[in-house]
């Protein structure tokens, strides 16, 4: 099943890469943290004040395991009840198919923010063979906050929120996955300088202070 869908991916990808050429290359900002750090909050805070659109990997994989007659929708659900990493193909067909659909509504919409991803070496490396020359990350905003605090969000979120995964025996599971997964490619990113870090752990206001003066910098 994961061929089939890495086959479709690959496939389509040349359509893709000439339609981009004829427009601007998508800019990337890669937007990281825990659960809970607040990525989505402070990426709607960004979209409102910046020309950015916002692609949450985490919300289209729920859109698509909603989705009636998804081919992957209980695979997703698989994962996503786990804890775990979905595979690498879904998720960038997602992200590639969104983008490209962006684009084309509207040639000035190339800034994109990807909230939640690379989540692994696997995200990275497949991030790299699909979309390498086809799209610039300008950096990653890595909000970071402490684990407990994390955990505390996505609870009161979960009274509300519907997720199947804001629950502590999964919320515990996804920590470990970040601390494992995660926290490497940030690593990573650090030692080539593309890392702008923000403490996540405040409150809505004082963490968008920060993000809004590295957004002003980095233009």
């Amino acid at each position: 099943m994961i061929g089939r869908l890495l086959g479709n991916v690959f496939q389509r990808v040349p359509s893709f890469v000439y339609r981009v050429s004829l427009m601007m290359k998508p800019q990337v900002m890669f937007v990281l943290g825990g659960p809970g750090a607040g990525k989505g909050t402070q990426c709607s805070r960004i979209v409102e004040n910046y020309n950015y659109t916002h692609l949450s990997a985490g919300d289209l994989l729920r859109e698509e395991r909603a989705r009636e007659g998804s081919e992957f929708g209980q695979l997703i659900a698989n994962y996503i009840k786990d804890g775990k990493i979905v595979p690498v193909e879904i998720t960038i067909n997602l992200l590639r198919k969104a983008m490209e659909k962006t684009m084309q509504a509207d040639e000035k919409k190339f800034r994109f923010l990807i909230d939640g991803f690379p989540r692994n070496e696997d995200n990275l490396q497949g991030w790299n063979t699909v979309m390498d020359g086809k799209a610039d990350v300008k950096f990653v905003l890595f909000f970071d906050c402490g684990n407990e605090v994390c955990i505390d969000r996505c609870l009161e979120r979960g009274k509300s929120s519907g997720r199947s995964d804001d629950n502590r025996e999964s919320l515990e599971k996804r920590i470990q996955t970040y601390l494992q997964s995660t926290r490497p490619i940030i690593e990573l990113y650090e030692k080539q300088g593309k890392v702008r870090t923000v403490d996540a752990s405040r409150s809505v206001d004082e963490v968008f202070a920060d993000v809004k003066a590295i957004l002003d910098k980095e233009g």
